[in-house]
């Protein structure tokens, strides 16, 4: 192996890191009509700082080992804050404890950078073990909001049982993006919490959250999908009733469970729903991205549901940590309807796809619903053949 001193060896992994973070990224045309994907990832382990990773000084580090390494940079909540695309990145160790990270970006598609240092979540009196899939939220009464999934061991777990775990749904809020408050939990009747977000509006004086309620840390056990609920304040947020608003639905893409991901857009047909949806395949289980449609009138009513997925994982996408998924927690509308969608890929890496605000109402409103049956699906698409043969 060749070697390299400490001077030379520091020259080049700046060199690299320069090169990486200042790279230009392109559409992959011509896409699906939909969305267009771009060409690299927007967020790789690689992406951060070196300072983060490495003891930079020599005499405490001859051989500039990485200390403390970096294994994926994944599933981040996005939001634009002072002219900047700001995504809050899950970042996991190579130890395996995720933290989180503000990165941004001048034109939200390439050269995210991350600030000074990692953001510092502050305790409650039952102290997180693991943090990570953050949403934000800009409410209308003045404040971001992050909602995350805290574990924590179960308590409950027999003696030897090293890998039971509870999921709970953690809450900060900021109005820098820079100091974070932490408020209480929140609590509902289930016994587990994740994928909640809150809905950017009062609705009747009241906060509205959407949750995913579970039986245990990966099963949803009777949870049937994503259900929202109210709440009187955020200091104290409590849903003492879920609704179930998109059920999960035998032989489609969320049989087995199905999450809110990016936080709802306003649009004049109705709010624009960005989800994650979950299959049982041979391989194991498989993640992509959904939309959907409610209300102007009640948020917690579906009036659109689009067959199948919007977003699911191609070519190298396929591959990470936890193979075959994509997931979404984050997602940006500019003032012009341009809709950046950040989706991650195989708990590795994130990634942008574009479009906007029309489009994606297009797509929800016109694209017929799943029948539920082949037989169902086949004679829609027939429909459709015989349709564009008689123009």
């Amino acid at each position: 192996m060749m070697m390299h001193d400490f001077e030379d060896r520091l020259e080049m992994l700046k060199a690299e890191y320069d090169s990486l973070i200042r790279r230009p990224n392109v559409p992959v045309l011509p896409g699906n009509g939909i969305y267009v994907r771009y060409k690299n990832p927007i967020i790789t382990a690689d992406h951060i700082p070196l300072d983060w990773r490495y003891d930079l000084n020599k005499k405490t580090n001859p051989y500039l080992m990485e200390r403390m390494g970096v294994n994926a940079a994944f599933n981040a909540g996005a939001i634009k804050f002072n002219g900047k695309y700001c995504l809050v990145v899950r970042v996991e160790g190579c130890d395996r404890k995720s933290f989180f990270a503000l990165a941004t970006s001048d034109n939200g598609i390439d050269n995210f950078t991350f600030t000074d240092l990692p953001i510092v979540i502050p305790q409650t009196e039952n102290p997180d073990v693991n943090v990570y899939d953050m949403r934000l939220t800009a409410h209308e009464d003045g404040y971001i909001y992050g909602i995350f999934c805290s574990e924590r061991k179960d308590p409950d777990a027999p003696k030897g049982d090293t890998s039971s775990a509870t999921a709970a749904a953690g809450i900060v809020r900021t109005k820098d993006l820079k100091t974070w408050e932490r408020l209480p939990d929140l609590k509902t009747k289930s016994s587990q919490q994740r994928n909640v977000l809150l809905f950017p509006e009062f609705v009747n004086g009241k906060y509205l959250l959407f949750t995913r309620p579970q039986d245990g840390f990966i099963d949803t056990g009777s949870g049937g999908g994503i259900c929202a609920g109210f709440s009187d304040s955020m200091e104290n947020a409590a849903v003492l009733d879920e609704k179930l608003v998109d059920e999960k639905v035998y032989h489609t893409i969320k049989e087995v469970k199905n999450g809110a991901g990016a936080v709802p857009i306003k649009t004049s047909k109705g709010w624009l729903f960005i989800a994650h949806g979950v299959r049982n395949t041979a391989c194991g289980l498989r993640y992509v991205v959904y939309a959907f449609m409610t209300s102007l009138d009640d948020p917690t009513k579906v009036i659109a549901r689009p067959s199948g997925y919007l977003i699911a994982p191609q070519g190298e996408e396929r591959i990470g940590d936890v193979s075959n998924v994509v997931f979404i927690n984050g997602a940006i509308q500019d003032d012009d309807g341009r809709l950046l969608m950040y989706y991650a890929s195989s708990d590795t890496r994130m990634h942008v796809a574009e479009s906007t605000v029309d489009r994606l109402v297009d797509y929800c409103l016109n694209t017929p619903e799943d029948s539920l049956t082949s037989q169902g699906q086949v004679q829609k698409r027939i429909a459709l053949i015989k349709n564009n043969r008689g123009l």
